[in-house]
């Protein structure tokens, strides 16, 4: 499936210009779902989990971060410019949300994140919850503020040995790399993704994916990291906002029960509606994996509930 309108686009403050991968709701739309997508990948790679969504009446964006996909020549790929940093990212999916609720005001919005995405959408969420009616994270991680300070000086000395706009190679190696070990012998350097071996060998072949991020980037990164690593700094998010978090329980990401340690963070901040579902034998992208129409059916079950209570509240706050 391709997207309906590709792509549409977003222009920010300081003079971005960033794509936007559409797929509209099969008939009349009763929610829209903003997607952000994990690190070295990019939004038109969301067409599959659109369509059920599609069908089901919630229309669906996802925006190429910069640095990523649409959003950036390839020569910048993996690259964030010299005075652009994670906040830019934060107001990049805010203007988004903002947008999409000038432009459906009466429907709900949810925010996904996978991976990176999923600690973009936390930092979103600390500052623009309001905006956001439902979200969900996929892919990710209770990052230890040991193991976030230590990304953070590595990126910092690589940037400094071999300049902030290089590839930050030892994290990658230290990381993705290293996540890839967990399943050996490996067929590809992308093995811990998914145990379907066709989705792998799509993502190996994407010109627009498996790029190594630059030093600023991971640096940037860890520090957002570091923002979102506690119950306090989590605290602003709203506590009755519903939020589900979705992974396989062989994500070498989580491993170690990352994924329920985020979920007593996030109660713990407050948060009281934060569900878990963890897949077995599922690795890191769990909409890729060979149980995908299980997780997709389970999201869409999920999701049913909120949806309507919200639509209610919205049409009794229109009629009152």
């Amino acid at each position: 499936m391709q997207p309906t309108d590709l792509p549409l686009s977003l222009s920010t403050a300081d003079g971005a210009s960033l794509a936007i991968h559409h797929w509209p709701a099969a008939g009349t739309a009763t929610a829209q779902l903003i997607i952000c997508h994990g690190m070295a990948e990019h939004g038109a790679r969301y067409a599959a989990l659109a369509e059920p969504l599609n069908a089901n009446g919630i229309s669906v964006q996802a925006m190429d971060l910069r640095g990523h996909g649409a959003s950036t020549p390839e020569l910048s790929r993996g690259v964030l410019a010299a005075g652009v940093d994670w906040s830019h990212l934060v107001d990049d999916v805010a203007l988004l949300l903002k947008r999409t609720r000038a432009a459906h005001p009466n429907q709900p919005i949810v925010l996904l994140g996978h991976s990176m995405g999923s600690y973009l959408a936390q930092s979103v969420l600390v500052e623009h919850s309001a905006l956001v009616d439902v979200a969900i994270l996929s892919g990710s991680h209770a990052q230890p503020a040991a193991a976030s300070a230590a990304a953070g000086l590595v990126a910092r000395i690589e940037g400094l040995l071999r300049g902030a706009q290089a590839p930050a190679k030892t994290l990658d190696r230290l990381s993705f790399a290293q996540y890839n070990r967990t399943f050996a012998p490996n067929r590809t350097a992308f093995d811990w993704l998914s145990r379907d071996q066709q989705q792998v060998d799509r993502y190996v072949a994407d010109p627009l994916c498996g790029f190594v991020l630059s030093c600023h980037y991971w640096r940037c990164l860890a520090d957002a990291l570091r923002a979102i690593g506690s119950p306090s700094k989590l605290a602003p998010i709203r506590s009755d906002l519903p939020l589900l978090i979705i992974g396989g329980d062989a994500d070498p990401i989580s491993a170690g029960g990352g994924l329920e340690k985020l979920q007593r963070r996030l109660r713990a901040a407050g948060l009281r509606q934060v569900e878990l579902r963890l897949y077995p034998g599922a690795r890191h992208e769990v909409f890729n994996e060979t149980n995908q129409a299980e997780v997709v059916d389970d999201l869409l079950a999920w999701l049913a509930p909120h949806l309507t209570a919200l639509s209610q509240r919205s049409r009794t706050h229109a009629n009152p």
